[in-house]
């Protein structure tokens, strides 16, 4: 069966010379973010991308097709809440294409999506984990895990991003990893960042202070030693809200989430855009800031990656 991958030019032109390239998520455009926060945030992460001498490839599924390399009206076209774009994790991709549909591609299929085109770097905001268990509603016996981390797991691909979401149980995310091996680099940071907070109480084991450092662990972990799972990158954001002013505002999202009957896919972005308003909009900010910050991270270890591994040079000269 013919591949539904579609890539535009310059991204098949870049991989084909083993020049750097960063995969982007579209989950944050799609639903993430609401306009015109959304297409102005992947049109920052692209440039971040750029200005690092990589090239940025926007990840969608649109009309039947899974597009590496969106265009900026491809990403406008996702950005319309008119449209109503599916939100995409690894398992729905086989329907959404069979369907025809729409749909931004969260971290889990953006990772396994970036593994089947052959880019090894991934930018995203923050990853998914474990769910918090909520003290007011009954014990199921099964904890609320996001399907990110299992696809980490057996996507060879350097996710850089700025930890798990704050909605999250961080410790038992971080728990969870360690028992997927999936391993942990903290980028100049020596604790786990908790997406709008630089700081969590769980501590790193590893930590790289460049870009080339980073390359350097990847080509060991997949190169040299034949591994098969994938990295976390952990950046800390570059214009974090405190910890203790996001707890609240997190704790405060849970319960209007549980009032409300948010539940399954609607749970991530209710909480986030709770936060945000809780914040009075620095949540929101900081979300901008880090995603722009980890795009351009991805695209100096995706420059170092390329080089180190005999690839063509990057951009000199990135299009504007």
């Amino acid at each position: 069966m013919k591949t539904p991958l579609r890539y535009s030019d310059e991204v098949r032109e870049a991989l084909g010379r083993g020049g750097p390239v960063v995969a982007l998520e579209t989950s944050v455009v799609a639903q993430g973010l609401p306009p015109p926060h959304n297409l102005d945030a992947a049109m920052r992460c692209a440039a971040a991308v750029r200005r690092s001498g990589a090239v940025p490839a926007a990840v969608a599924v649109l009309g039947g097709e899974i597009v590496v390399g969106a265009s900026e009206p491809e990403l406008a076209r996702l950005a319309d809440p008119g449209r109503r774009p599916a939100k995409a994790g690894a398992r729905d991709l086989a329907a959404l294409l069979a369907a025809g549909l729409d749909a931004g591609t969260t971290v889990s299929a953006t990772a396994a999506i970036a593994t089947r085109a052959g880019i090894a770097i991934f930018a995203t905001g923050g990853i998914g984990g474990v769910h918090r268990v909520d003290p007011a509603e009954p014990p199921s016996g099964a904890a609320d895990v996001s399907a990110d981390l299992a696809e980490i797991a057996r996507a060879r691909v350097c996710v850089v991003s700025a930890g798990p979401k704050a909605i999250l149980d961080l410790p038992a995310t971080a728990e969870a990893l360690e028992t997927l091996g999936v391993p942990l680099l903290g980028f100049r940071t020596s604790e786990l960042p908790a997406f709008y907070a630089d700081a969590s109480g769980v501590a790193l084991e590893h930590r790289v202070e460049d870009a080339a450092g980073a390359a350097r662990v990847l080509r060991l972990q997949w190169d040299a030693l034949g591994r098969g799972e994938g990295v976390l990158l952990l950046v800390p954001p570059p214009d974090p809200v405190p910890r203790e002013v996001v707890e609240t505002a997190v704790l405060a999202a849970l319960g209007q989430a549980r009032e409300r009957g948010v539940r399954g896919k609607a749970v991530t972005p209710f909480l986030l855009e709770a936060v945000a308003r809780a914040t009075h909009g620095r949540a929101r900010e900081a979300n901008l800031a880090l995603l722009e910050r980890n795009a351009g991270v991805a695209g100096e270890v995706a420059v170092a990656l390329s080089a180190a591994r005999g690839g063509a040079p990057a951009l000199q000269s990135p299009p504007a």
